[in-house]
């Protein structure tokens, strides 16, 4: 399921995390083959007439962390969301499901999350209310607030997404959080995909 999830994610995201990679279909004569480390990037032509500095767009792509930066902004915001998660068969029919009305409330340095309205259907939850599916445990974990959180900030500058020391729900959470938010690098610990998710390195672009 966590394979899944991420699969789908990565397909998702796909578009926005190659576009130094690919090639511009108005000129292709004039497209740009450069190296950086072991791996060739194309640069489209409208790079090359722009006179753009390759190293300092592919650095700061790396180093970008805008939506990483968003999600912390939630841990900090009141705001209220609409959740809609659905569980499909393999024919497309819908296995379970969840719609649910939440608000977060942040004072004093912590936050607290309500549940104003919640439906679900099927099988979403077992007969402890726990989640039934690893992806609905997944969204709950990154979105869902049980109890009240305290000493957060948005800061993002020095922080990093690591799978260190983490097991279960905690590190694919963490995976996740790094396919997310750092699109196009390793993520460690996904069988099979995982290395293939490094757009930077030779090796994960030949498979």
């Amino acid at each position: 399921m966590i394979r899944q999830l991420i699969i789908s994610v990565f397909l998702f995201l796909l578009p926005v995390i190659l576009f130094s990679q690919v090639t511009s279909s108005y000129d292709k004569k004039k497209d740009t083959v450069i190296n950086e480390g072991n791996t060739k990037l194309t640069l489209p032509t409208l790079l090359v007439k722009n006179n753009f500095d390759y190293k300092k767009v592919l650095q700061q792509i790396k180093e970008d962390s805008s939506f990483y930066k968003a999600f912390r902004n939630l841990r900090i915001l009141n705001y209220t969301s609409y959740n809609d998660i659905k569980m499909l068969n393999k024919d497309g029919s819908i296995k379970a499901s969840l719609f649910s009305k939440t608000e977060q409330q942040r004072k004093n340095n912590c936050r607290t999350m309500q549940v104003l309205e919640e439906k679900t259907t099927g099988d979403f939850y077992d007969s402890k209310h726990n989640y039934n599916y690893l992806t609905a445990e997944l969204y709950a974990a990154l979105f869902f607030t049980k109890e009240s959180v305290c000493g957060e900030t948005n800061i993002v500058k020095g922080k990093s997404i690591s799978t260190n020391n983490t097991g279960g729900i905690s590190k694919h959470k963490e995976q996740l959080k790094m396919l997310f938010f750092n699109p196009g690098k390793k993520i460690p610990g996904i069988p099979f995909i995982g290395d293939k998710l490094d757009l930077y390195d030779e090796h994960a672009k030949k498979v």
